[in-house]
């Protein structure tokens, strides 16, 4: 099986997504994630998290950065159109701005793949 990185981008982020949600509407975004979780089952490797306060790093300096990935999971699927299908009706795509891209996990050369 094959592993693939998720990126859930939003242009809203994350934080401020989860900071201005009531109990209520935080409860259904998670129901509604869980259920996801559920009927991807075996699929999923590491359902992820949300993430925030990006900084970009390059050999000159440290910065911020206007990222716009909110969170991750990490799948594994025999192929990346199933798991593009897999991911076509997750809940993510219910927030405004949203999109999720999908990147294969590829071998690196001299190292063993687990």
């Amino acid at each position: 099986m094959k592993k693939y990185l998720v990126l859930y981008l939003s242009s809203v982020p994350a934080s401020d997504q989860m900071s201005k949600a009531s109990p209520e509407q935080a409860k259904a975004g998670m129901d509604a994630w869980m259920a996801w979780a559920n009927k991807a089952g075996k699929a999923i490797v590491d359902l992820g998290a949300p993430l925030g306060n990006p900084i970009k790093v390059s050999a000159a300096s440290v910065g911020s950065s206007d990222s716009k990935v909110a969170g991750f999971s990490i799948l594994q699927g025999e192929s990346s159109e199933g798991t593009a299908a897999l991911l076509k009706d997750h809940p993510h795509h219910r927030a405004p701005g949203s999109s999720i891209e999908v990147f294969e996990f590829l071998p690196m050369p001299g190292i063993p793949q687990k």
